[in-house]
């Protein structure tokens, strides 16, 4: 296993970090009901949550097909390694309501994933 495949299973879990602080404000037998009622840092969390999950297809599939296309590569992995951490300053970003350093962040994780996709055709 490579370092960006490490990278995927973690962030593959990342979304569960912030749903921990909103488990708990939902209703259990109705949760998706209950998530537009949230506010404040809840709300928040529950939108990292989406967000997390939204931004790890790409992510997963961009170092596949790298991994596919050219093979193990040292240079992604430090990048699946970035991305991760790029990803954790989003969440932190997201729930503390830094605007714009959250959606800097999340454009950053979103390059940093294209470049992943792209890389084996400029090696």
């Amino acid at each position: 296993m490579t370092v960006a495949f490490w990278c995927i299973l973690v962030a593959a879990l990342l979304p569960y970090v912030p749903f921990a602080l909103v488990g708990s404000k939902l209703n259990p037998h109705t949760p998706r009901l209950s998530a537009p009622l949230l506010e404040g840092t809840p709300a928040r969390a529950y939108g990292a949550h989406l967000n997390s999950f939204e931004a790890f297809p790409f992510f997963a599939a961009a170092v596949i097909v790298s991994h596919i296309v050219e093979g193990p590569s040292a240079t992604v992995g430090w990048l699946a390694v970035l991305f991760v951490l790029v990803r954790l300053a989003h969440m932190a970003f997201y729930l503390s309501d830094r605007q714009p350093l959250r959606t800097t962040f999340f454009t950053v994780g979103l390059v940093i994933s294209v470049v992943i996709f792209v890389h084996p055709a400029f090696h």
